[in-house]
């Protein structure tokens, strides 16, 4: 039983450290000694004390709770019985603690006891001098898991004061025991362990400041957190004091900070370090090799990525699944799909079977590119080979089904991949609500949007930005402003896809000044239009028939150094030829190709049609071999605009032949092919091979004008068919393709 004195007076105050700058005296020295009781004549010259022992021990012969007699150690019970009485529980004081455990380090398993023993007494809170002398006390003593967890517990504590240096109270109690330094590695450690990554920071500075460094691997743990936290300064600059510190980073290191920083796109840093390591004699690992790869690949620098893929297997470090798929996602996302199967077959040659990431990566840039047929190949192949798609394969091919306006076949999709267990995701969800109102369908798409708020999902941008621009589509304007002041309501700030989605609808509506409204409206909000906005008041310019502002809002994008994409040009060649200026729109077109933008299929379309309409025939047959050499595949309105000007420009045989290869592809002909190549057949009097065309078009459920109809019967006449025209024309009146009383004698008129 510990006896404890009332009257601890102002001595709680004094400091561990103090024990160290003079002779250790009596650590309690409101303890009774030895010589005090013998001064006093013995115990029995305090009648009150004895007494008080005496009832003690009567009340309570037996307690539940252990004192500190029944933890301590038999050394422990020998220090309190040589320094007085026992002292009473309401007397413990943080200060005597400390001194305690002083006298304790020898023991240091009683030393935990005691120190725990006395922080379980209510009220009772250590003094931060406990917690670092005992830490001191358990190191030394090898129990370093019990060092680690009272450090810890410290630091947690400490947090609830600011300012405190964890290190500096560390070092200052530091001679308790021997020196050793490994407890301050402990410290540093547990701060990055807490996620305290710039109080480890400091930390490291002051340990260096004393020559006490923290193992490389505890170095490491704070520059993976640091990676991790998208801090590539920091863990540059954490890594360059580890070097001028005098530690030795291993190649685990290297490969941590250049990681991080060719995540962020610093790839000139990232190079550096790594041709520094192979100076220093380190050997970059495939970890190394792959980092570099991936960050090149993820900012377009693809030569640098297959350089690196190169000077990996030149090193002798083989290339594993990581590798190639790193290599095959770079070239997917900048749309280099053949290279990107190059990399897939030459994986394969290397006995590397392709993973879920792989089928994943491919089956997305096919639907990107809107090669769905190919997406789906892949994707029955991966689960004929025993992968299970993940819910980025499903979004894929879920989004692409959606712009395409298959919606059931997305739906589908979305209950497979329920049935096999995947999750969906806010994308996918994303894609669903966006493909529902691209396609019209509000009220699903406003079911979808309640059901998923009603199960607590955080919407986000873009969802709104889908749902506002299906309101926008359908004219729904008063349900569209709902959206945005709901959107503001969860402070959700317009960004530019959606101001982008407001002015494409009220450029639909030929509002254009309402547009540029809005634009100033982005402008204050410190928001820059972008291409697509650019493009789409162009489109509504040359609408309206505002060539002028169209064509300046081209140079405006220029001077203000704003992208011109592929699109862009698009519409403004289209926009040109449509209103017959198509020398203007050839010289854009070669502008675009000299600044390395490759022409789409709907630039030369829009090209050739106007070309065609406008007499150039051999400028648009010139394009159209261009395609061709290109591999890209003509459209039907490619063929239609070249079947219609070889017929106006007299060469009825090479319009056959375009009709030929348009049957041969597999390329169904629509009204107006059908009308160009009868008009004219029936023009150059080749009656027969015209009426057979027709017969062929009503075959097919395509049902010509009347005025192609006259054309044909009058150049019967002309030709003295006389009675083939009259039983055309009873043929076409009996199935209504003509007026009963029509005058055939009335000029042709052709389209």
């Amino acid at each position: 039983m510990l006896l404890f004195a009332r009257n601890i007076g102002g001595r709680a105050s004094l400091r561990v450290s103090s024990f160290h700058s003079s002779p250790l005296q009596n650590p309690f020295p409101l303890f009774l000694t030895p010589s005090s009781l013998s001064s006093q004549n013995s115990i029995f010259a305090r009648p009150v004390i004895w007494f008080t022992s005496f009832l003690c021990v009567i009340r309570y012969p037996f307690v539940s709770k252990p004192s500190f007699d029944d933890i301590a150690s038999e050394s422990m019970r020998s220090f309190l019985q040589q320094d007085g009485p026992h002292l009473s529980d309401s007397a413990l004081a943080p200060i005597w603690v400390s001194k305690a455990l002083v006298k304790l380090k020898g023991d240091p398993k009683s030393a935990l006891k005691f120190f725990k023993e006395a922080g379980a007494r209510a009220g009772f809170r250590h003094a931060a001098e406990s917690y670092c002398v005992l830490a001191h006390i358990l190191f030394c003593g090898m129990f370093y898991l019990d060092a680690r967890s009272v450090i810890k517990e410290w630091i947690l504590l400490g947090r609830e004061f600011p300012g405190c240096d964890f290190f500096d109270m560390l070092w200052s109690t530091r001679n308790v025991c021997r020196p050793g330094f490994g407890v301050f590695d402990t410290l540093f450690n547990v701060l990055v362990d807490l996620g305290m990554l710039e109080e480890a920071r400091q930390c490291f500075w002051k340990m260096n400041k004393f020559r006490v460094l923290p193992k490389v691997r505890s170095c490491n743990e704070l520059l993976h957190r640091l990676s991790k936290s998208s801090k590539g300064g920091l863990a540059l600059s954490f890594f360059k004091d580890m070097v001028v510190a005098g530690l030795s980073p291993s190649v685990f290191t290297y490969n941590m900070v250049i990681g991080c920083l060719a995540r962020e796109g610093d790839l000139e840093a990232a190079r550096s370090l790594f041709e520094e390591m192979k100076a220093k004699g380190l050997r970059p690992d495939i970890v190394t090799y792959n980092s570099l790869i991936d960050g090149y690949g993820k900012v377009g620098m693809l030569t640098g990525a297959v350089s690196v893929f190169e000077e990996m297997k030149d090193a002798g470090c083989e290339p594993d699944v990581i590798t190639y798929n790193s290599l095959i996602n770079c070239f997917c996302k900048f749309e280099r799909i053949p290279q990107a199967f190059e990399y897939l077959h030459g994986m394969k040659q290397r006995g590397l079977q392709p993973n879920v990431v792989t089928y994943s990566t491919l089956i997305d840039a096919f639907c990107k590119a809107g090669m769905l047929l190919e997406a789906n190949k892949f994707f029955v192949d991966m689960i004929r080979v025993g992968l299970q798609p993940n819910e980025f394969t499903y979004t894929s091919l879920i989004d692409a089904n959606c712009k395409i306006g298959d919606l059931n076949e997305a739906f589908k999709l979305e209950s497979e991949m329920q049935q096999a267990g995947v999750n969906l995701n806010i994308v996918t969800y994303t894609a669903l609500l966006d493909g529902l109102c691209e396609d019209g369908r509000m009220r699903e798409a406003e079911e979808l949007f309640g059901a998923l708020l009603k199960a607590g999902w955080t919407l986000n941008q873009q969802i709104y930005t889908s749902l506002f621009h299906g309101y926008i589509k359908a004219k729904m304007m008063e349900k569209a402003m709902d959206i945005l002041e709901e959107m503001n309501k969860k402070n959700l700030k317009p960004d530019l896809l959606l101001y982008g989605t407001k002015i494409w609808g009220l450029c639909r509506q030929n509002e254009i000044e309402d547009s540029m409204a809005v634009i100033r409206e982005m402008m204050d909000c410190g928001l820059t239009a972008n291409s697509y906005i650019y493009t789409t008041l162009i489109d509504a310019y040359f609408k309206v028939g505002k060539t002028t502002e169209a064509v300046n809002l081209l140079q405006e994008m220029q001077d203000l150094g704003i992208k011109i994409t592929v699109v862009t040009y698009g519409v403004l060649i289209d926009g040109l030829c449509k209103i017959g200026l198509v020398q203007q729109a050839v010289r854009y077109f070669d502008h675009m190709t000299r600044n390395g933008l490759q022409p789409n299929i709907m630039i030369y379309t829009a090209l050739i049609d106007g070309l065609c309409k406008n007499d150039c025939l051999e400028e648009a047959k010139n394009l159209f071999n261009e395609m061709l050499d290109k591999g890209i595949s003509p459209d039907k309105l490619v063929y239609t605009s070249l079947i219609d000007g070889n017929m106006k420009h007299g060469n009825p045989g090479e319009a056959l032949s375009l009709r030929n290869r348009m049957v041969e592809i597999g390329m169904e002909l629509d009204l107006c092919a059908y009308t160009s190549l009868i008009w004219g057949f029936s023009r150059y009097g080749q009656v027969q091979l015209a009426k057979s065309l027709l017969d062929e078009m009503l075959r097919k459920g395509i049902i010509p004008d009347q005025v192609l109809c006259i054309c044909l019967l009058r150049k019967y006449y002309e030709l003295g068919d006389i009675n083939e025209a009259l039983a055309l024309h009873d043929d076409m009146a009996r199935r209504g393709l003509i007026s009963g009383t029509i005058d055939i004698t009335v000029p042709s008129v052709h389209t």
